[in-house]
């Protein structure tokens, strides 16, 4: 728990706050990408709430008011295995506690569209959680994984998630992008238990 150490010692936690991170890699190669999703998610909830990011530091950053809680929306600039740095600055200088955080990662052992929420766990071999994992010195932190699929050969995940959704999958995004909005909602709103009994493979 080396970040709450830290944490506590430095300042006090703001009850209503939450930092909601989409997980992907910057630049205009990467953009759209399958292992850009959290990115594609967090610009559609930003594009829905008529808020914009801004650059900040170790990312581009958006703030949200959702009833009584406000929400900072976070896109890290480390690239993907960096991403622990941008999630850690962010939740000292917010004053953000671990089960404030929601992490929106892509995932190939879901089909495409669907939504997994769970209150911890191990990185699954995804470089993203693992450095969050690593910097914040826990796993006790909620992510929610979307689907890419698995349709590739062996020896090809890597140019199948660096690549973009079929047009029938980006036909089908928007509506699936709604339903992980409404469940980030409900982590903010209701807790995890409420958003995974929800919205768990919805």
């Amino acid at each position: 728990m080396r970040l709450l150490r830290l944490f506590h010692s430095t300042t006090t936690s703001n009850p209503m706050k939450y930092l909601i991170v989409g997980l992907g890699n910057i630049g205009a190669e990467y953009q759209g990408t399958r292992h850009n999703i959290g990115f594609t998610i967090l610009d559609a909830l930003a594009e829905a709430s008529n808020i914009v990011f801004t650059t900040g530091r170790y990312g581009a950053v958006a703030e949200m008011r959702l009833k009584n809680q406000q929400l900072v929306l976070l896109k890290p600039s480390t690239y993907m295995n960096l991403s622990g740095e941008a999630v850690r600055y962010w939740m000292i200088k917010e004053k953000i506690e671990l089960d404030h955080l929601l992490v929106i990662v892509d995932d190939i052992a879901l089909p495409f569209g669907q939504i997994r929420i769970r209150p911890k766990g191990a990185d699954g071999g995804h470089n993203g959680l693992k450095s969050i994992n690593e910097k914040l010195g826990s796993q006790q932190w909620a992510r929610l994984r979307f689907g890419v699929g698995n349709d590739f050969p062996p020896g090809a995940q890597v140019d199948y998630v660096l690549g973009y959704p079929s047009p029938e999958e980006l036909a089908e995004l928007p509506a699936r992008a709604k339903v992980a909005i409404d469940a980030i909602k409900a982590f903010c709103l209701s807790g995890v238990t409420f958003a995974m009994n929800n919205y768990n493979n919805k």
